[in-house]
């Protein structure tokens, strides 16, 4: 009866606060005033029921004393405030001195706080000693000077506390004074997030904490090094900072005992081997390395009792053979990397999840499953797939699984070659005699049918007409040449080499190797379909009549040159000279590798050509370009003749 009696009074109380804000026009956007985000569930019948939440409003118009704040006191779990200025931080310290431990609050939130640095500890201190078990504070400026505070950490009910989007405006101040305050709490929870903190120093003393929240800051490799006081920390989120060695970030790690998740994805991590052996600590069994800069000797530095690993969006091409076995290994993420085939499970003896999707895979090894018998399921989806022979054990795969390849069909599709690109693996098929080299050659050998068939094939597939074609164009054009009159036919040799290049690649000649060659360190004529064919002559006549007139021939090598018709032309003018004269007039200029399959059958000259001749390749970096530039004028090794050297003059 009398716990009504006093609910009663105190819900008549808040009746009056609300009624006589309202009727005197109180605006809540003023900055010395204080306010909640409201929960409408305040009980309309008079019972006494729980509140969980409760509107809170403190206005000029209405001067509150200790007693009034009871209504909130007594009823209300959770608090939201906004807008703390210099003008109302102590009345807010004021009211939440009445919320001492034992009161029902237990949740406070405070956004748009922006006070001097004395005022700010006092904020906390006042919060360290009340009923308050979970503090969030956001959006904070500090206003004023850092200077040391005797903040004292006794006696608090504090659970956790979350921080966002700090701003400190003071530029030069100890550290001590700043980060010694967050070290040192002892609390099981802390999060600083979104706040450009820089450092963050080890606790003077075994600290509390199990969890650790550095989110989005500009942490650096000297984060807690040597820091022995971390004993309790299970959880450590690291995530888009600024960490560059993964060797110590392992280091960080070895003396936390009870570390179990470290996640430092969205770093710059790196780690290219060395003489140290990382130092991980025992108890880690969960990392996140995703979306740094790592490659394959990642594999040398893991914590060996790992059990759940990320290492998705990094630089990784394979997984080294010779590397540490991670024996508790349940689920590795290598998506977005770098991969060509599927990794084997011989590191990885209880490897039960494996994700590489979005890699580099064509033809992915059948035998895995056999390898990795406990997988219990393989993510493989949208990787480039060449739809071949090779593939159809893959594709067998799915049914002798029982239902482990995660996505199909949907995620597997073919890539390679552009006339099944976007086929689903499952609708692919290939006879039995198209993927069996032995029983065509049988069948070929009983049926004379089938044999003529075969030879068809083969001037098909060599692309004999083409060949045939273009040696009667080369005959017609050199005897055209004999039969034209003395001052027709000009000098033999007009240019030290013709350019052969794709149109797809000609930004590349004009800004870089005509400049280079022609305006550089001695004079270089060279022949560019541009400005050196004569109008009214077959486009094939011009290309055999600038092969003649050059010393060399110069072919810029990349995806876009096989893919050219004219190109594939030239390369067959210029190869035809280089064996009727006995010439070395080729010059290779691989511009952009080339992968074998882009290369189409009837390109066998240039497959030839790349495998038995030295070609230079460009360099990406540019402190290698010089030399470069110096092969090739080598290459070139012209003298000029004196007619030669009076037109360079004149160019």
């Amino acid at each position: 009866m009398t716990q009504n009696t006093s609910f009663l009074r105190n819900f008549f109380l808040y009746k009056c606060l609300f009624a006589l804000t309202f009727w005197n026009h109180v605006s809540l956007s003023v900055e010395d005033e204080l306010f909640t985000s409201v929960s409408n569930n305040f009980p309309e019948d008079g019972s006494d029921q729980k509140i969980n939440s409760l509107p809170l409003l403190y206005t000029n118009s209405y001067q509150s004393k200790p007693g009034d704040w009871v209504v909130i006191q007594n009823t209300t779990e959770s608090l939201s405030l906004s807008k703390i200025t210099r003008g109302n931080v102590n009345q807010l310290v004021a009211l939440l001195s009445n919320f001492r431990q034992g009161s029902r609050l237990q949740n406070l939130t405070l956004t748009n706080v922006s006070v001097d640095w004395n005022d700010l500890m006092k904020l906390f201190q006042t919060v360290w000693h009340s009923s308050i078990e979970y503090f969030n504070i956001s959006n904070v400026t500090q206003l004023s000077d850092i200077e040391h505070y005797n903040f004292d950490y006794s006696g608090t009910s504090m659970k956790a506390l979350t921080m966002k989007k700090i701003q400190i405006t003071d530029l030069y101040f100890t550290q001590d004074d700043l980060y010694r305050i967050f070290a040192d709490m002892n609390i099981a929870d802390m999060t600083i997030a979104d706040s450009e903190m820089i450092h963050m120093l080890c606790p003077s003393s075994e600290s509390p904490f199990r969890y650790l929240n550095f989110l989005k800051n500009d942490l650096t490799d000297y984060l807690f090094q040597n820091c022995g006081n971390l004993l309790q920390l299970e959880t450590l989120i690291l995530q888009k900072n600024k960490f560059e060695s993964l060797l110590k970030v392992s280091f960080m790690t070895s003396r936390m005992k009870s570390l179990k998740y470290l996640d430092m994805s969205n770093n710059l991590l790196r780690h290219d081997g060395a003489d140290v052996q990382c130092q991980w600590a025992e108890s880690l069994s969960e990392l996140d390395l995703s979306s740094n800069q790592l490659a394959d000797a990642v594999f040398e530095c893991l914590p060996v009792n790992v059990k759940k690993l990320g290492l998705q969006n990094n630089q990784i091409s394979s997984v080294p053979s010779g590397m540490v076995e991670l024996k508790s290994l349940e689920e590795l993420n290598l998506a977005s990397n770098r991969l060509a085939d599927l990794p084997g499970c011989g590191g990885f003896p209880s490897l039960q999840f494996l994700n590489v999707e979005m890699n580099l895979i064509l033809t992915p090894s059948a035998d895995f499953f056999q390898s990795c018998p406990r997988v219990r399921e393989l993510q493989a989806g949208h990787n480039p797939f060449k739809c071949s022979c090779e593939l159809q054990a893959f594709i067998g795969l799915e049914r002798r699984s029982g239902g482990k390849l995660s996505g199909w069909p949907a995620a597997y599709a073919c890539e390679y070659p552009e006339g099944l690109r976007g086929t689903e693996l499952k609708d692919f098929h290939l006879s039995q005699l198209a993927c069996n080299t032995t029983l065509l050659l049988v069948t070929a050998l009983l049926l004379t049918l089938v044999l003529v068939a075969v030879v068809a094939f083969l001037c098909i597939y060599l692309d004999v007409p083409w060949y045939v074609r273009m040696t009667w164009q080369w005959t017609q054009t050199k005897r055209r040449a004999w039969h034209s009159p003395p001052g027709d036919q000009g000098p033999a040799l007009q240019f030290h080499a013709f350019i052969s290049y794709s149109e797809r690649d000609s930004l590349w000649v004009k800004d870089e190797l005509i400049p280079n060659l022609e305006k550089g360190e001695g004079c270089v004529q060279l022949c560019q379909h541009e400005r050196n064919f004569i109008p009214g002559k077959s486009i094939v006549e011009n290309i055999i009549n600038c092969i003649e007139k050059s010393y060399k021939s110069i072919f810029v090598l990349s995806p876009n040159f096989v893919q050219s018709e004219w190109c594939h032309y030239e390369l067959y003018f210029a190869h035809h000279k280089l064996f009727s004269e006995n010439s070395n007039s080729l010059i290779l200029i691989l511009l952009e590798p080339i992968p074998p399959y882009l290369i189409p059958a009837r390109y066998h000259k240039l497959k030839a050509l790349m495998a038995k001749r030295t070609y230079l390749e460009w360099p990406k970096e540019r402190s290698k370009r010089a030399l470069f530039w110096a092969n090739l004028r080598a290459a070139i090794s012209i003298n000029l003749s004196k007619a030669d050297e009076n037109l360079c003059e004149e160019t």
